[in-house]
Formats: structure tokens, sequence, C-alpha cells
């Protein structure tokens, strides 16, 4: 994005001046300029018919025809003929040319971009624009020892400075060469004062745990610039390294308080040192950083990755309130904020303030009634209170809302077949199954409780098995789904073929559930294997007993 509001600004402020048909040409330059980029074509061609040898024109028929491209609307031509034209017309132009360059640069066609910018500094020697781009394409070709030679020419040209240096520091890394590519970064820092470098050179050093040396090259680039981010950064590494937590707190709330710094980054910084952080340093810390959270929220009150670092540090230290007062603030002051909403929708389902998230969940869905799954928030919540009918009914509601969506139809039959069930309206429960899998006859979910409760009032068991087994297939370590296919069979007298699925659901996850263990147990003294299945009977009396305490 950034190339092209380049190209376009050099396009604008570089236009040539045209020979001939002053006024027409002043008139097309107006209308490329106002982004009427298909009345500059049209009138550009016009004048090429009238004067094919109008290199102006054919150059504003090239620039207009790539806008046009670029913002994908069909049209006559190509650009890059139409640029090609010019060039032959006024090979001496180095904007058209430098355009002709560009746009094989834009279109991704490298070697032919590297072939026009090398001829263009052929001809341009002190253009050093043209050269940057050329370095560009070495590197992205692989090419470090032309990219180091072009970068010769432009410091012989105009000098050293950071992009070069940096260029050449990095490439110098790729080919091994660590103390010649160190030493280029300080002679720079000897001869010229850069916050940059110094900060390069800070962070070299903090990777061979120097980190004394480490601070002293921050501490220089903050010396030329106190507020520059990279060195404040690795000035709150180093003392976090270190462990001088008083130093890495004042840091680190400098950083966060840092205009300049990007949000999106001081948060993704942030949640990643939390992340590596044991929970005794969160515990002994956590007035240090609350403060850190609430500098940054008072620095970028509205931004939204701040605010959800900052919500979802409270919910994670227990303290929801404030979690959710932070998300509903938001989320009211930035109501076109879907990501926000749906993040208060979840902290609101943790609180299970259930009447809570319905009322959210059903103004969110005005605000954005194209997300109908933001009903979904509705039907977990209905089902929390028990409310099955509530949720057939909410769930109705999506597949009016979006009947041509097939995911959204396949999630809500699903929970209509399942919700009926718990209803103890069976024919209403299998119709929505059917329904479900005309949509997706391989949906695992709908073919694991549909065989079940098929299973329970002893009806289709082949049908049940079939679907089962599909089941199984899809997820083979899928403990609920292998007690399904076990239980049918053993209903079907086949408990040889049972045991081997549920001593697989043993291993992921069955000893959790009492049914599971329950099933097993009376598959095992269907084969005769009484003391082994006294064991799971145990296990499993044991477990519902806990499950009722819970």
């Amino acid at each position: 994005m950034k190339k092209w509001i380049y190209l376009l600004l050099w396009m604008l402020l570089a236009a040539p001046l045209a020979r001939g048909q002053a006024g027409r040409m002043t008139d097309i330059a107006q209308d490329y300029a106002d982004g009427k980029y298909l009345a500059a074509l049209s009138g550009a061609l016009s004048v090429t018919r009238s004067d094919p040898d109008n290199d102006a024109a054919w150059y504003y028929a090239g620039i207009a025809r790539f806008a046009l491209e670029h913002n994908q609307i069909t049209a006559v031509g190509d650009a890059a003929d139409y640029l090609r034209k010019a060039v032959a017309l006024d090979s001496a132009n180095y904007w058209y040319r430098d355009r002709l360059a560009a746009i094989y640069l834009m279109r991704g066609e490298k070697e032919l971009a590297i072939q026009a910018y090398e001829t263009l500094l052929r001809d341009f020697p002190k253009r050093t624009d043209a050269s940057y781009q050329l370095v560009n394409l070495y590197l992205q070709g692989g090419d470090n020892d032309k990219a180091l030679q072009m970068i010769d020419e432009i410091e012989s040209t105009a000098g050293k400075n950071d992009p070069t240096v940096m260029t050449r520091y990095r490439i110098l890394l790729q080919q091994q060469k660590q103390e010649e590519a160190l030493e280029v970064l300080r002679d720079y820092c000897d001869e010229y004062a850069s916050p940059q470098v110094l900060t390069m050179l800070g962070d070299h050093q903090m990777g061979m745990f120097n980190d004394s040396l480490a601070l002293a090259y921050y501490n220089e680039a903050l010396a030329l610039d106190k507020d520059f981010a990279p060195a404040l950064l690795g000035k709150s590494e180093a003392y976090r390294m270190t462990r001088r937590y008083p130093d890495f707190f004042q840091t680190l709330n400098r950083l966060m308080d840092n205009p300049e710094a990007q949000p999106g980054a001081k948060t993704d910084y942030l949640v990643e040192v939390l992340r590596r952080s044991d929970p005794r340093f969160i515990q002994n810390f956590r007035p240090q950083l609350d403060t850190v959270w609430q500098t940054m929220l008072a620095r970028h009150p509205n931004d939204s990755s701040v605010v959800t670092g900052a919500g979802i540090w409270y919910f994670q230290t227990n303290r929801l309130e404030p979690a959710l007062a932070l998300f509903k603030g938001y989320a009211q002051a930035h109501p076109e904020a879907y990501g926000s909403t749906v993040t208060y929708l979840q902290l609101l389902g943790s609180a299970e303030a259930y009447d809570e998230v319905i009322a959210a969940a059903e103004e969110a869905y005005r605000r954005f009634p194209e997300k109908v799954n933001l009903l979904e928030f509705i039907t977990m919540a209905q089902y929390n209170q028990k409310n099955y009918a509530g949720v057939v009914a909410t769930a109705e509601r999506m597949i009016a809302a979006a009947p041509k969506d097939s995911a959204v139809c396949l999630s809500a039959y699903s929970t209509i077949g399942d919700m009926q069930h718990l209803l103890k309206q069976e024919e209403k429960s299998f119709k929505a199954y059917k329904k479900a899998l005309k949509i997706n006859p391989d949906y695992a979910p709908v073919l694991n409780n549909y065989a079940y409760y098929l299973s329970m009032k002893g009806r289709q068991l082949p049908l049940a098995a079939k679907m089962a087994s599909q089941a199984v297939r899809q997820e083979p370590d899928n403990a609920t789904y292998l007690d399904t296919f076990g239980w049918i069979l053993h209903l079907q007298g086949k408990d040889v073929e049972a045991k081997p699925l549920f001593k697989h659901a043993m291993l992921y996850g069955g000893k959790e559930s009492a049914v599971i263990l329950m099933h097993y147990a009376i598959v095992l003294e269907a084969l005769g294997e009484n003391d082994l299945a006294k064991i799971y009977r145990n296990q499993a009396k044991a477990k519902a007993g806990n499950e009722e305490e819970e």
C-alpha cells in the first residue's frame, strides 16, 4: 500500500510539461490529480490519436491506466505499453522511465524492474531513489553482493545514512561476517550520532548477555532522543533480564507513555512479558503491572489492542468487574468495534451473567445485523438458564436470518436437535438432525448425537451404528464418539467388537465420564470379564458421586 501511495505522489509531483495542445493536457493532468482516471485516460488517448508523437499524452495514458488497474477497473490498453511509447519518444525524460520501472515493480515483474532501474542509473547516476529500489530488488533476489555494491555507490554519491548502514549490517550478518557487521555499526557511530544504530549495538550486546554494555548503548541512544522507543524497549528488557525490577518498571512506564510507539506493539510486548513470567512475578508485582496497563490506557484510551490487553489482564487476575467495565465502556464509545463487542459478550458469559449476555447480544445484533453468529451468545445464555425452548426459538431466528448460509443453518439445526431431545420431543429432534445432515452428511457432532439418541430408543440400530462409525472415522480419538459406537455395537450383541473401542476411549478421556465407564463395565460383564468389569463399575459410581457433589 505504501509503495502505491509513494508512486502516486511521484506521479503527481513530477508531472512532465506537455508539448503542444497545452490546454487539453492541462485538463488531463487535472483529471488525473482529481482521481478521475477514466477521464484522464480517455483524454490522453484522444490526444495521441491526433498527435501520436505527444510523449506527455502517452505518459498520462500510462499512469492513468495503471491507476485504474490498481483499483481493478477495466479499461483499454496496457499501462506499460503506453509508458514505453512515452519513453521511446523522449528517453531523456527521467520521470517517464522511472514510472515505467515503478510499474514493473508494483506488478512484481522483478527482472524488468531491475533492468529498467539499472539503465536509469546508468543514465542518471546521481538519482539515489532508483539506487534504493535496486538494493531492495537485489536483496529479494538473494544477490547480496550486488546489493552491497549498490550501497557503496549510494554512499559514495550521497554519503552514509542509517538505511544504508543497517542494510549493510544485515547483509554481512547473513554472510556470517558478524565482526565485520559490528564494525560497520561502530564506525558509523564514531562518525555520526544515530539513536537507531546505537540501539542496534545495544541489542547485539544483549544477545551476547553483556547487559552493562547494552545499557550503555541504550542510554547513549536516549541521550540523543529521550523518547526513542526501540531504545526504551531494549533498556527495559535489559533491566527485566537482570531482575532490576524497579528500573524495569520505571523504564517500561516511559515506553508505555510514549506517544510515538505503536500501541499494538506495546501491547504485544507486555502480553509476551506476562506470558513468559512465572506466577510469583505476577503476584508480587501486580500493583506495578496495573500501573503499566493504566499508563497505556491513559495514553491510548481509544486503541482496541490496548483495551483488549488490559481487559484480559484484569480477567486473568480474577477481577471481572473492571474487565467488564472496560469492555462495556469501549463498546459504547465505539459501537462500530465488533471485536471488542464480542470480547465483552465472552466475558459476560464467563461471569455467568446470562441476562446481561442476552441483552448485550440483542443490542449488538441490532448494530451488526449481518453478524448472525451473535445470536449464538443468546443460545448459550438460554441453555445455561435451562431455557431450552428459548434456545430453539433463537436458533430458528438464525435460520430465518441467513437461510442460505450453510454454516449458520448447520449449527442452528444441530442445536435445535439437541434441545428438542432435552425437551423430550424426539421426533422433532430427529427431524432437525436430518435437516442438518442434508447440509453436511459428514458433520460428526450430529452423526454422533443422532446415533446415540436412536440407540436410547432402541430404534434403527443399523442406521445408528453406521452414523456412529462415520463419526469415529472422522475423530478416532474422541472418547464420546467411541462410547456411542461401542454402546450401539453392544446393543446389537457385538461386544467383542465394542471392547476395543472402549479401551481406546479410556486412553483419551473416557475415564473422566461416569457414563463411559459404566458402559465399558457392562460390555466387560457381557464378555465374562467380571473382575475387570467390577473395577470400572466402581470407578463409574465414584465418578458419578463426584459429579453430583460438584
